[in-house]
């Protein structure tokens, strides 16, 4: 029982931990909580819903998404996993 525990807990400390790593960098120009207009630009994450926010994300990734900071946010963008995505998708959209 120990054992199954600690494996649970382990997995769950790195899921949070890969989460917190694929938002930090977005943190900077969006907001803790997605906040705020980017470079005075961008839309307000936070007020988007998970489904626009994980489609816009995956659309920057591959280049069918994007306005004036698409440049920069393919970039910032690229080495996000699907999962990756989904977990920022779902903290931060309604």
């Amino acid at each position: 029982m120990k054992k199954t525990l600690s494996i649970g807990l382990l997995l769950t400390l790195v899921s949070t931990l890969s989460y917190a790593d694929a938002y930090k960098k977005c943190i900077g120009c969006h907001g803790a909580n997605g906040e705020k207009v980017a470079l005075g630009k961008s839309k307000i994450i936070k007020d988007m819903t998970k489904a626009d926010l994980e489609a816009s994300l995956l659309g920057y990734q591959n280049g069918t998404y994007g306005g004036a900071m698409k440049g920069l946010m393919v970039g910032q963008v690229r080495s996000l996993s699907a999962a990756d995505i989904k977990d920022i998708a779902n903290r931060i959209g309604k």
